[in-house]
């Protein structure tokens, strides 16, 4: 049932045939345009069956089940439907559109816009603007007007034809192989990004894809899922996708959580309280112990019971499982608002956790991810292969996340502990060959479209223990998890 509508204009009377091409340009002929091509759009989706169908699985990629989603334009509710919507609004330009979709039997609500503002008086977690700006008379306007729509962690998916594409588009509608539209405003993505600015988003990530957009077998996947996917000829693809955020306001002071793994840290745990700053509205403590051999659980103890007035708990690991097991058990019994954490060697000082905390909660990022890289760090605080393989895997998973990582293995790192837990509902996916547990993190961030944000630490030498790293064998598998994100982000998404 069309639960909302529009009363801008009443509809026009349907025409029989397809509209020619180049169509109108006022507002009121361009409703009428898709108003007529309204009864055949199934037709067309059809025919395109492939486009639409990797269209959607985009989308379902990166959008979490269970959200509020709103979808403008191009929609009958399949890109709903494939992100398993909790909610789910289509919005068409077109007043006969947005009636034919709700009469397709879907689950979800269908409207048109009203002179290009959304009738509605809601927000959603995800908007999904598809093939719709370039038929808009205003962008900016248009992309403003979204604002109300959006909480503080809203994410803003638009996608737009690549300007190269513009001759084979054309010639594709004159042959009938694709659905006719008006002229179209053929942005370069420069300028959504501008436009986007403008309108108050800030982009989090730029993805180009579909480099051969009909269906052939075997060559549509090679194309798509891995050609399409290289340096240069990606360049070549159809489609322009942006996914963006509001631009961001201080928030209210927010709990947190520190996370301390530790396993055989003795010499580094007397003091270790003093030297945690209390942060935001309140800051709780949880030491994690990985089966250490050197009394590293009774001096975690004996630092609790000198310290009273701070909360602080410790978790026993039930044998050694890794840092990232040890992570996992500490953030299921944080209660913050922020998770972070500090590992117990203390080569990151503890005095710069309100640096982590500040970026969150003035809304700088979403994912704080410490970096060793960029002041000069103290002498044998890494090794020097260590630090020309950090250098080189900062370049592969970059390229791979879509997000400049600078550091990849810094093991401070903050994040919202509602972001976690979309992450643990995903965890069979993003936790394949991940043996550090940092990047079932920096994956689940890459996933949920999270702005990562970079924090430069000064990285300290040991001053107990030995180091955990093993060139060679931590190389191989760093090798092996940048191999997992390939796959996940460049040839399954």
């Amino acid at each position: 049932m069309l639960r909302y509508t529009t009363t801008a204009m009443a509809l026009p009377a349907s025409t029989h045939g397809t509209p020619q091409v180049p169509p109108p340009r006022g507002r009121r002929d361009l409703i009428a345009f898709y108003d007529r091509l309204a009864p055949e759009r199934e037709a067309w989706k059809a025919r395109n069956a492939y486009y639409y169908r990797e269209r959607a699985r985009y989308f379902a990629f990166y959008l979490p089940p269970g959200q509020a989603v709103l979808e403008i334009g191009n929609g009958t509710g399949d890109v709903l439907e494939a992100v398993s919507a909790r909610r789910g609004v289509g919005c068409e330009l077109s007043p006969a559109m947005a009636a034919a979709a709700a009469r397709a039997g879907s689950r979800f609500e269908f409207c048109a816009l009203d002179n290009e503002e959304i009738p509605l008086d809601e927000r959603f977690d995800a908007i999904v603007v598809s093939g719709v700006i370039g038929d808009l008379t205003d962008v900016q306007a248009f992309l403003r007007a979204l604002r109300r729509l959006c909480t503080r962690r809203t994410r803003l998916y638009v996608d737009h034809y690549n300007p190269l594409w513009q001759p084979l588009v054309t010639a594709a509608e004159r042959l009938g192989a694709k659905m006719p539209q008006p002229d179209q405003n053929w942005l370069t993505p420069d300028d959504i990004e501008n436009l986007l600015t403008l309108a108050g988003f800030e982009v989090i990530r730029r993805d180009r894809r579909l480099l051969a957009p009909k269906y052939v077998p075997l060559l549509s996947t090679l194309c798509n899922r891995v050609l399409g996917k290289l340096p240069l000829l990606r360049r070549l693809c159809l489609v322009h996708c942006f996914v963006a955020r509001p631009r961001p306001e201080q928030g209210d002071a927010l709990s947190c959580t520190v996370v301390v793994p530790c396993r055989n840290e003795r010499g580094n745990i007397p003091g270790l309280l003093d030297r945690i700053p209390e942060m935001g509205c309140s800051t709780e403590v949880v030491f994690v112990d990985g089966a250490s051999e050197d009394g590293t659980p009774e001096a975690i103890e004996a630092e609790i019971a000198g310290h009273p007035g701070r909360r602080a708990r410790l978790i026993h690991e039930r044998a050694p499982h890794g840092k990232g097991d040890a992570v996992r058990q500490g953030f299921a019994a944080a209660t913050g608002d922020v998770l972070m954490i500090l590992d117990g060697d203390l080569t990151v000082p503890p005095e710069d956790l309100p640096k982590f905390y500040e970026a969150l909660r003035d809304g700088s990022g979403e994912f704080a991810n410490g970096s060793r890289l960029v002041y000069p760090m103290e002498r044998q605080a890494m090794r020097s292969l260590n630090y020309l393989g950090n250098k080189v895997f900062s370049l592969l998973f970059t390229w791979v996340l879509g997000q400049r990582i600078r550091d990849t293995l810094c093991g401070t790192k903050a994040l919202f502990r509602s972001d976690y837990e979309t992450m643990e509902r995903q965890r069979d996916v993003l936790a394949r060959a991940d043996p550090f547990g940092d990047f079932f993190l920096l994956f689940g961030a890459a996933k949920q479209s999270l702005r990562i944000i970079e924090i430069p630490i000064r990285y300290r030498s040991r001053m107990y223990g030995d180091t955990k790293t093993r060139i060679l064998r931590h190389g191989l598998l760093l090798l092996r998890t940048w191999w997992a994100g390939l796959r996940l982000f460049k040839i399954a998404s």
